[in-house]
Formats: structure tokens, sequence, C-alpha cells
């Protein structure tokens, strides 16, 4: 697989179908299923027209989520929505920034809230790369942005391969804890019921943008959603390096 860091600001300079062929084994079912579709071919279709024609287009790797975490050992997903659409931001994996970059406000209250819910110091960076490597699957909804133009590459076909994933997450026999913060996550909720009703730990709260992370009636910050997977038995490493 080609360096994560590499390339102007993590852009996105490979067709889609050479790296759809780097997919783990273990994913490669649901995403080949989804290739074969007609929101898959029209996904690919639409991005590799939109880089052939100059577009700045993040991540590099849009499925470093799923080379980081492989389906055996997913313990927790966090739900994102979009990535970043800033330079050098966006590196595939929901939340998260490269070493170097600023911390975007919505992780600083993710740090805020892993603080204050299990005393664990708050990172100096934005990197949420040990999660991954842990089991947290950190997943977006949308897998490609357009240089600072934040959803335009929403409801073009990504949605059906990211329900998909979740399905197969939700498949698998073990509990498993969806952390679903804000309305854009919620709504996967009965995604994740139908898949396997009962069987999951589901955590809601608003989101944990500095406009919603305090408001009624789910304010993020004093979830207590860390701590929650631990009091079910949920084995996931918090700890951020």
């Amino acid at each position: 697989m080609s360096d994560l860091f590499g390339g102007a600001g993590l852009r996105l300079e490979q067709p889609l179908e050479a790296l759809i062929a780097e997919v783990g084994t273990d994913w490669r079912s649901v995403v080949e299923a989804w290739v074969g579709t007609s929101a898959g071919r029209g996904l690919i279709a639409h991005v590799d027209a939109r880089r052939t024609a100059g577009a700045l287009i993040y991540p590099a790797q849009p499925f470093r989520a799923l080379a980081l975490t492989p389906l055996d050992a997913v313990r927790a997903v966090i739900l994102g929505q979009d990535p970043y659409h800033g330079l050098g931001q966006a590196e595939g994996l929901a939340f998260s920034v490269p070493p170097g970059q600023k911390i975007p406000p919505s992780l600083r209250n993710i740090h805020a809230e892993l603080q204050r819910d299990l005393g664990l110091p708050a990172p100096r960076h934005g990197h949420l790369g040990d999660w991954a490597r842990r089991g947290v699957l950190l997943l977006n909804t949308s897998l490609t942005v357009e240089d600072g133009q934040p959803a335009s590459h929403a409801k073009k076909g990504w949605e059906a391969l990211t329900d998909a994933l979740i399905e197969a997450v939700a498949r698998q026999p073990r509990r498993i804890a969806f952390l679903l913060w804000g309305a854009h996550a919620q709504a996967k909720a009965p995604l994740i019921e139908a898949a396997a009703p009962g069987r999951h730990l589901l955590l809601q709260a608003n989101h944990p943008s500095p406009l919603s992370a305090r408001r009624p009636p789910l304010p993020f910050l004093g979830c207590g959603h860390f701590g929650a997977c631990r009091q079910a038995g949920i084995d996931v490493d918090w700890r951020l390096g």
C-alpha cells in the first residue's frame, strides 16, 4: 500500500480500482459486492472523473480504516460523516488528523470526554491510529471529499458501501460497541439492530462539535461512552500515545 503520508496534502492520486484491489481479504467480499452494483460503479466513475479533471480529493487512502482494523478485530465502531476537506487533514480515519496537524474542535471535545470519563491524559496530537490498530473502526459514511467542499461526495454511492460494512460488523458473533454521535450516526441504529437484534451496545449522544456537544437532550460532554464500553465488558484500550 502506498505511503499514507505521501502526496500533496494526503490527496487521492490513484484510481479507486487500484486501491480497492488492496483491501484486505476480510473486508474484500463486502467491497467487491458493492463494486458490482450501480451505486459502486457510479461512485468509482465519479471520483475517478473528478480526479482526472484535476480536483483535489482527500484522503489519499479512502480505505485506511479497513486496512488498520480487520473485520475480526473490530471491538468498537465510531462513525463520522465526511472526511476533513482541508489540506493535509483527512487520513482515512473518522475524526483523526495526522500528527502535526491542528486538532479540530470536535476531536478536542473527544479528548476532553476521554479525560473526564477515564482520567486518561489528553494527547498533544489528533492522530487516532492507536485506536484503529486496537479494534476501533473509525469509519466515515462518505470516504472521499473535494478540497474546501464538505459533503461533495455524499450521496454519490459511498453510503451503500459503508452501510454494508456496518452490517458486516453487526453480524459478527461477539458484542460490539457502536458509538453513535450525532443524528447522522444515530440514523444507523436501525441498520445495526436489524442485522443483529439486541446483540450490540448502542451508545448515543450529540455530535462532539462545539455547536452541539453541550446541548440537551444527549450532551456529548459527560456522556460516559468510553467507560460504558468497559462496564459492558467490551475490551477496548482507549489510551492515545
